[in-house]
């Protein structure tokens, strides 16, 4: 996801280090997770070799809907970190 951010964005070397990525990450033991976040990443990861083997000439409508992707999926691992103190002052009520 980094790559697809930078300014002076390289197809190449994107290419290169999204298939060295994909091989590591095949090399480890497939585990069904049923959480929605899971389902998304896994449907990113297709979405994006499936982009890397099948791209157009300047893969620019390829890397804007990578990053749409990619930001829908920090948001939704943000809002699953994040959670309000509903009762944050009585929490520390020591009877002083």
């Amino acid at each position: 996801m980094s790559l697809l951010k930078l300014e002076n964005f390289d197809h190449e070397k994107f290419k290169i280090r999204t298939i060295k990525n994909y091989e590591d990450f095949k090399k480890a033991e497939e585990m069904e997770l049923y959480s929605s976040y899971m389902t998304d990443i896994k449907n990113f990861i297709e979405k994006t070799m499936m982009f890397v083997n099948e791209h157009s000439k300047t893969f620019e409508n390829e890397r804007a809907i990578l990053l749409k992707d990619a930001n829908l999926l920090q948001k939704q691992k943000n809002n699953q970190s994040y959670s309000k103190d509903k009762h944050k002052n009585n929490k520390f009520n020591d009877e002083y």
